[in-house]
């Protein structure tokens, strides 16, 4: 069971902001959205190896820490876990398959959570809606989330 403070997602701004009841407390959410939503809005680290979007390198400029991202949480946790996902990575990348199958592998890896929480691997759809934007959607425990992603290549 899943229990998170729920967050609603604006799609005109494109950020989330947590939900406050009548009563102006924080509302409790018990499906898996607010997980789903934290999972793909905030940005994995990327590795040494993975291209940066703007085309720098070790070997072209010294990239700094903050060129590589990464979700502040993850420096708190004890094992090693990584938040969020490197869909920002594609920011820049062509409308081609394989970066379809990029934003695919990043989702999958980043909705890995799902399958220890719910015992099923996250069900994912992504597909080019137009030129230069790819759409995905995402199934958690009967909740689902789509989303879209315009590249600036």
């Amino acid at each position: 069971m899943f229990y998170d403070l729920a967050l609603q997602y604006d799609s005109k701004t494109r950020r989330c902001d947590l939900v406050l009841g009548d009563d102006g407390d924080l509302v409790i959410d018990e499906t898996p959205i607010p997980a789903i939503l934290m999972s793909l809005g905030l940005d994995r680290r990327a590795a040494p190896d993975d291209p940066l979007p703007d085309g720098r390198s070790q070997f072209l400029t010294p990239s700094s820490f903050s060129e590589r991202r990464g979700a502040v949480a993850d420096g708190l946790g004890l094992q090693g876990d990584r938040t969020g996902s490197k869909l920002w990575l594609l920011n820049r990348a062509k409308e081609t398959e394989t970066t379809r199958l990029m934003c695919a592998f990043w989702l999958a890896e980043a909705l890995a959570w799902a399958e220890t929480e719910t015992g099923e691997p996250a069900q994912i759809e992504v597909e080019w809606l137009r030129p230069g934007t790819l759409g995905y959607r995402v199934m958690v425990a009967d909740s689902s989330v789509s989303l879209s992603r315009t590249l600036e290549a």
